[in-house]
């Protein structure tokens, strides 16, 4: 589901170039689930954006569900994101002008998927994340533990292959972050969702399959749970 080959990622900054990735590589199987971790800085965020092909490498490629994407442009590798993945934002990424149910059903509009029974698979993913009495809100009126769940339901929408999380239980309760991990690895067991994770939760991390460790955007250690 997710090969990545050698890759590397350097940004141009006042001091000189600025490499936040170094030959990373590595293979996850559909349906697997991987903890990415590390200290801030490490160039985990930089790899996941990477893999769901939100930016393209200096070096390196990605293969996501069979397709090579290092060096396809934003559009083509937009259609591969629409078709494949689905991706939870530590800053949520909501549309501001779009209620909690709006939101949510963005990924299946902007494909041309809208209607009556994607609407009703909307609020169902809203009741499962525990927003049923805000699908009418806009994300100013939401807690940034709600905008969260909102951004997870939006991930789900279209039934991802893979799933990208950037740390999706940073904003929430005890509680409510028990709930929202046991809906991600239930999407994960139930539809064979290849899941891939950043986290500084280190038992979330060790409910994955695997957990890449980077520092200094190099990958340190490599194991199986």
């Amino acid at each position: 589901m997710l090969k990545v080959e050698r890759l590397t990622k350097t940004y141009r900054a006042a001091g000189g170039p600025l490499t936040v990735l170094r030959e990373v590589s590595f293979e996850l199987e559909a349906g697997a689930s991987l903890a990415v971790v590390g200290p801030s800085g490490s160039g985990k965020t930089t790899l996941l954006g990477l893999c769901a092909g939100l930016d393209r490498p200096t070096s390196g490629n990605v293969v996501l569900a069979g397709k090579p994407i290092g060096a396809l442009d934003e559009d083509k590798r937009a259609l591969v994101r629409n078709a494949h993945v689905g991706f939870m934002f530590q800053n949520f990424q909501l549309v501001p002008t779009l209620t909690a149910l709006e939101n949510v059903l963005v990924p299946l509009e902007l494909a041309g998927k809208g209607g009556l029974s994607t609407e009703v698979a909307g609020r169902e993913l809203l009741e499962r994340v525990g927003l049923a009495d805000r699908r009418d809100h806009y994300p100013v009126q939401l807690s940034g533990g709600e905008q969260q769940r909102v951004a997870l339901a939006r991930a789900f929408m279209n039934s991802p292959k893979i799933l990208f999380c950037d740390e999706p239980t940073g904003n929430l309760d005890g509680d409510t972050a028990q709930a929202m991990i046991e809906l991600i690895f239930g999407l994960n067991r139930e539809r064979r969702t290849t899941l891939v994770l950043v986290t500084h939760d280190h038992e979330l991390a060790k409910r994955c399959h695997r957990i890449i460790r980077l520092k200094g955007g190099l990958v340190i250690s490599d194991e199986t749970v």
